[in-house]
């Protein structure tokens, strides 16, 4: 196994790494909105706290070698369902077709009171 962190991610705020590679594949831990310089969340603006996820996850997939569209899972995590719309419209945005299994789960709540939070699975080639 070996451990990916970069500076160009919010550092983990816990006992884990931004990623860990077992051969071929990549397991991404959960990134929530934070701004990597201030470590603060990013915006109280759900659109641009998904955006902001998806700029974290695709920095931590370039410090493992691969990018967004290598991930083959994503999970989805929100506080609120009803903003799985928006998701979908943000995430056609930063990963193109052939999009990437994936879940949606409903969560009562998130580290730092982020309203969103992601974790993937990514297999390089």
């Amino acid at each position: 196994m070996q451990v990916v962190n970069t500076n160009n991610a919010p550092q983990a705020i816990g006992s884990y790494n931004q990623a860990m590679i077992c051969g071929n594949t990549v397991y991404i831990s959960g990134q929530i909105p934070l701004d990597k310089d201030s470590m603060q969340i990013c915006s109280e603006d759900i659109g641009e706290q998904i955006q902001q996820v998806f700029d974290n996850l695709s920095a931590v997939c370039e410090a493992a070698g691969g990018s967004l569209q290598n991930i083959a899972k994503l999970t989805i995590y929100l506080t609120d369902l009803s903003c799985f719309s928006l998701v979908n419209e943000i995430m056609s945005k930063n990963i193109n077709e052939p999009y990437p299994a994936r879940a949606a789960v409903e969560v009562k709540a998130l580290p730092k009171a982020a309203q969103v939070e992601m974790d993937a699975i990514m297999v390089l080639e």
